[in-house]
């Protein structure tokens, strides 16, 4: 009885653990599989800016945090300039020409994914999120930034021909770090007293919400008016247009892909050509 009770015991046992393992069995394969979808790409012609002209700087700042939302923005994985080929050939032919006056160009911002706009957006509408404000853009009312062409929905940068850029004095001066701890001064102030920029003094701090940052405002004068221009003539006789209402902006015309807003990150991931390291002419 007791030799009768242990092997009915034991095969009951190894009934149900083969009962268990067909259960489970079955409810992974009843369950659905979770697919990953990959990031979209660039078209063959964008390129990094640095495999065209790697003496061009760039300070990718919404990489970073020193911005006017006070984080990093979405899709910007790695700190780089991405463009269509023709508007980083035409950076390539800028730096030339300001290399030998003793100068250099230093980018900002270039390609601007989709999904960094529709965060821009996000963050507009949070009025309670002003953390920023006294940096860039203490003069405006957060909830004008819609209808004052500051945010929009779309972007010219999400169509990898716009770029935001200055002029650096040769030789190049570091920046000192983002220091968020650091008190906020207005973008407008003078030059000893906003946030400090290897650049040369524009009249105002890159991405200033204000009027003083239109190109040709009267405000501006003298030496900030004269390194406006240097920029703005620069990059216009290489085929670079000047957006009025924001001295840092440019635009190469004719644009490849004038009606596209494309949403690959950046990042060297996104570029679907190998790097190649014709510049065109100079």
């Amino acid at each position: 009885m007791t030799r009768l009770s242990r092997a009915a015991r034991t095969a009951v046992t190894a009934l149900a653990a083969l009962l268990t393992l067909t259960a489970a069995s079955a409810t992974t394969a009843a369950a659905p599989r979770t697919r990953t979808v990959p990031d979209p790409r660039a078209p063959a012609d964008f390129v990094a800016l640095s495999d065209i002209d790697p003496t061009i700087l760039q300070e990718m700042r919404y990489f970073t945090p020193h911005n006017f939302m006070g984080e990093p923005v979405d899709g910007y994985r790695r700190p780089m300039c991405l463009l269509t080929r023709p508007a980083a050939q035409a950076l390539h032919r800028a730096q030339r020409r300001l290399l030998r006056r003793g100068h250099t160009l230093k980018v900002y911002d270039c390609y601007r994914p989709q999904r960094a706009v529709d965060h821009f957006v996000r963050w507009a509408r949070d009025l309670d999120d002003q953390s920023m404000k006294g940096e860039f853009y203490p003069r405006v009312d957060k909830t004008r930034l819609f209808d004052d062409g500051y945010i929009a929905a779309k972007s010219g940068h999400s169509r990898g021909s716009t770029i935001d850029l200055t002029v650096v004095p040769l030789p190049v001066r570091p920046t000192p770090p983002y220091d968020p701890a650091r008190p906020l001064t207005p973008c407008y102030a003078p030059r000893a007293e906003r946030f400090p920029d290897n650049s040369l003094d524009m009249g105002t701090g890159f991405d200033c919400f204000d009027t003083l940052a239109h190109t040709l405002d009267p405000r501006i004068r003298g030496r900030q008016h004269a390194h406006r221009m240097l920029l703005k003539d620069t990059l216009e006789r290489v085929g670079l247009v000047n957006l009025p209402e924001e001295w840092w902006h440019f635009t190469y015309q004719p644009e490849p892909y004038p009606d596209t807003y494309f949403d690959f990150p950046v990042s060297r991931a996104s570029l679907t050509s190998a790097p190649r390291s014709d510049a065109g002419p100079s």
